[in-house]
């Protein structure tokens, strides 16, 4: 449970922040992944920096304190892209296929922009293990002979995520910018005719989609490990998870990040440890009892893809605008 709704939340962000783009600029980003890719990567090296000059907490990792400042960065380098790459597809009127296409070619750029600055090897930057809940702590507080540990990066990933969630809604529900946004997404030529500047709701849409993706980024380096390869896989499972919940619709992308992730853990789980619990040790079979091996965990996505375009291509929530 506790993996899952770790792993579900840092889904979830990763599907908000492609839900906002394809809402508001009408266009599939698939270079969202590389873009926390990007944002975990300067969180990595402002961390170090930290760690040398002697910044330091002991309740949480450090890297939690080097976050606003990768949020900043991976806000500007998702700004400069707009200005260089997008807009002028946004200006000819382009057709959302070219402007997903124009996406993977940005998706390539900032891949090799990574590996040039931080290399292709696995990077660790959680200084240190914390724990919320140790396994012995557990062990002596309940009595029971298996323990349970929650580790404290988990914690922070689900609490970080409630409290962005909630902040999202709020702005896009309460704020004059954000009922903007919605208005534009909803119908852009009537937005303009109110008087709704375009290029603010841009602008903002990207600051929003930039921040998602910088603390996602983060939580699932800090969660597992950083490995760039690794985010251009996590491209499939996030866009599973909004098109799940179905593309546009914000709460539907957070469900899905949930049905993806879940799926995922029931299918390569090992089943062993519940067998030799349920039955007697002669019969248990040798072997881990897995479905699938934790090496197809991508492919688990793309069934769950598959499955929703052929039964219910409109997602869970009927393609819904914020």
């Amino acid at each position: 449970m506790i993996p899952g709704v770790t792993y579900g939340s840092q889904l979830a962000l990763g599907a908000l922040g492609i839900t906002t783009i394809y809402t508001v600029l009408r266009f599939s980003n698939f270079a969202h992944g590389e873009l926390m890719s990007f944002g975990a990567m300067f969180t990595i090296l402002i961390t170090w920096f930290f760690t040398d000059i002697g910044i330091k907490l002991s309740i949480i990792p450090t890297a939690i304190l080097a976050l606003p400042l990768a949020i900043i960065i991976t806000i500007i380098y998702c700004l400069l892209i707009d200005k260089f790459v997008f807009k002028f597809y946004r200006q000819q009127k382009s057709k959302s296929v070219i402007t997903l296409i124009v996406s993977i070619g940005v998706m390539f750029f900032t891949s090799g922009l990574i590996r040039f600055i931080i290399g292709p090897a696995d990077q660790n930057f959680s200084d240190g293990e914390r724990f919320i809940l140790k396994a012995k702590t557990f062990k002596n507080f309940t009595g029971l002979n298996e323990g349970l540990a929650i580790k404290t990066t988990q914690g922070i990933t689900i609490v970080l995520t409630l409290f962005l969630v909630i902040l999202l809604f709020w702005f896009l529900n309460k704020t004059k910018t954000g009922k903007s946004m919605r208005a534009f997404s909803d119908n852009e030529e009537l937005a303009l005719l109110s008087g709704i500047n375009p290029e603010r709701v841009v602008f903002i849409t990207w600051i929003i989609a930039g921040t998602l993706a910088c603390v996602a980024g983060t939580l699932y380096g800090l969660d597992k490990s950083y490995k760039p390869f690794t985010y251009l896989q996590l491209v499939l499972p996030i866009f599973a998870a909004a098109i799940v919940g179905g593309v546009g619709n914000p709460i539907g992308a957070i469900i899905g990040g949930f049905v993806v992730s879940f799926s995922e853990l029931l299918v390569t789980f090992a089943y062993k440890k519940i067998f030799l619990y349920m039955l007697p040790n002669k019969i248990v079979p040798d072997g881990l009892l897995q479905i699938l091996s934790t090496d197809y965990k991508i492919a688990v996505s793309f069934i769950i893809l598959v499955l929703v375009l052929l039964i219910k291509p409109t997602g869970i929530y009927k393609g819904k605008i914020i």
